[in-house]
C-alpha cells in the first residue's frame, strides 16, 4: 500500500493506493457514475460505515481489563471448563 498527504481545505487528505480486482473497481466506477459521485466518496462513505460496525469490537480492545477477561475465557474453553449457562450470567 502506498500512502500520501496533502491538505485540501481544511482537511488533510491523505491517499492510499489499495489493489482490488479489477470487476469489482469497474462496478464501482458505474456506479459512481450513475449516481454522479466521486468513487472516492463512495469509499469514504464506505469505510465509514465499516469503522462504525467494527467500533464495539475496538473499544473492547482498548480496555485492558475486557482484553484479559477475553484471554482467560479462551484458556478455560481449551482447557474444557464449562461457562455459565444463560440463566446464571449477571445482566
Amino acid at each position: 500500500m502506498v500512502y500520501a498527504t496533502k491538505r485540501l481545505g481544511g482537511l488533510i487528505m491523505s491517499t492510499a493506493t489499495v489493489r482490488i480486482p479489477e470487476n469489482k473497481r469497474d462496478v464501482l466506477k458505474i456506479i459512481a457514475t450513475v449516481e454522479k459521485r466521486e468513487m472516492k466518496e463512495i469509499l469514504s462513505e464506505l469505510i465509514d460505515e465499516y469503522i462504525e460496525r467494527h467500533k464495539e469490537t475496538v473499544d473492547l480492545l482498548s480496555k485492558t481489563e475486557w482484553i484479559e477477561i477475553i484471554e482467560q475465557g479462551k484458556r478455560e474453553v481449551l482447557k474444557g471448563i464449562k461457562g455459565k449457562t444463560l440463566d446464571k450470567l449477571e445482566d
